[in-house]
């Protein structure tokens, strides 16, 4: 009876490990592809049967491709962005989330639910009236309309940090008021440093979201001198001249996405620790 069970969990076990393999590879394929697009010549792209693999690999073309188009200004805008996007989802997103988790007034469990509720709204909704007014504040063609919105917070961010704040014992922050600690000091000292693992979240999620971002910078920059490189490479796809240059394209694609995978190898264990541990208290 025993032997059975024990045969058929390692049976289980095996299928589970093949499916999961299996999805694996199904979703990493995409990015090999584009890795092997990236060295090949133009010829091994449109040959057919296709080629998985360039013998010899290409490398040369990450270093063309540097020249081909204006990657350098287009990163540099894209880590101005997103650096100062990230900075601003941190600070107010933490002091918004430090309200709602450790004080109470009335209406606040209201104005939470708005706030909320929000997270409902899609983008596009919202993208003329924005338009309209950050047009009236002099804002096209500048970053404020991708940066300044981060430092008015998030409600997704809010909502992660509320959750893991209010996981922290009220005896921590009653003894630093006996102490005679603000609650400035509280949230700076106290909060903040406890919070690593959801604000290595934030960080992850704020990072993702602004640097992928096309539709904002679309529409309120113009400029290629300004544009971050999720524009600049689909304009550069766009051009009838691209047509030729796929294996250009896929190199700057692969070092688009680089930062992105580097960061969450770095991060992931602070990043799944803060996830797990902010929902742990409703």
């Amino acid at each position: 009876m025993i032997l059975s069970k024990t045969r058929s969990r390692i049976i289980s076990n095996t299928i589970i490990i093949i499916l999961l393999v299996i999805c694996a590879c199904i979703f990493i394929f995409p990015l090999f592809w584009m890795l092997s697009t990236s060295l090949k010549t133009i010829k091994q792209v449109s040959a057919y049967p296709p080629v998985f693999w360039p013998k010899p690999p290409m490398w040369k073309n990450y270093i063309d491709t540097l020249n081909f188009i204006p990657f350098a200004q287009f990163f540099k805008n894209t880590v101005v962005i997103a650096t100062v996007f990230v900075i601003g989802n941190l600070i107010s997103c933490t002091f918004v989330a430090f309200g709602f988790a450790r004080f109470h007034f009335p209406g606040r469990d209201l104005l939470f639910l708005v706030l909320i509720s929000t997270m409902m709204m899609p983008i596009i909704v919202t993208l003329i009236p924005l338009f309209v007014l950050y047009k009236n504040f002099g804002w096209i063609n500048t970053y404020y309309p991708l940066t300044v919105p981060a430092f008015f917070g998030e409600a997704f961010y809010i909502f992660l940090v509320r959750q893991f704040y209010r996981s922290v014992p009220f005896d921590i922050t009653d003894a630093a008021i006996i102490d005679g600690c603000s609650y400035i000091g509280i949230w700076w000292r106290i909060m903040v440093p406890l919070s690593k693992p959801v604000l290595a979240a934030i960080i992850i999620f704020a990072f993702q979201e602004i640097w992928n971002d096309f539709l904002k910078p679309l529409i309120f920059l113009s400029r290629t001198k300004l544009l971050p490189l999720s524009v600049g490479l689909y304009l550069f796809k766009g051009t009838s001249e691209s047509v030729d240059y796929w294996h250009y394209l896929m190199a700057a694609s692969v070092l688009f996405v680089l930062p992105m995978v580097i960061i969450f190898l770095f991060a992931q264990k602070y990043f799944v620790r803060g996830v797990v541990v902010s929902g742990m208290k409703v």
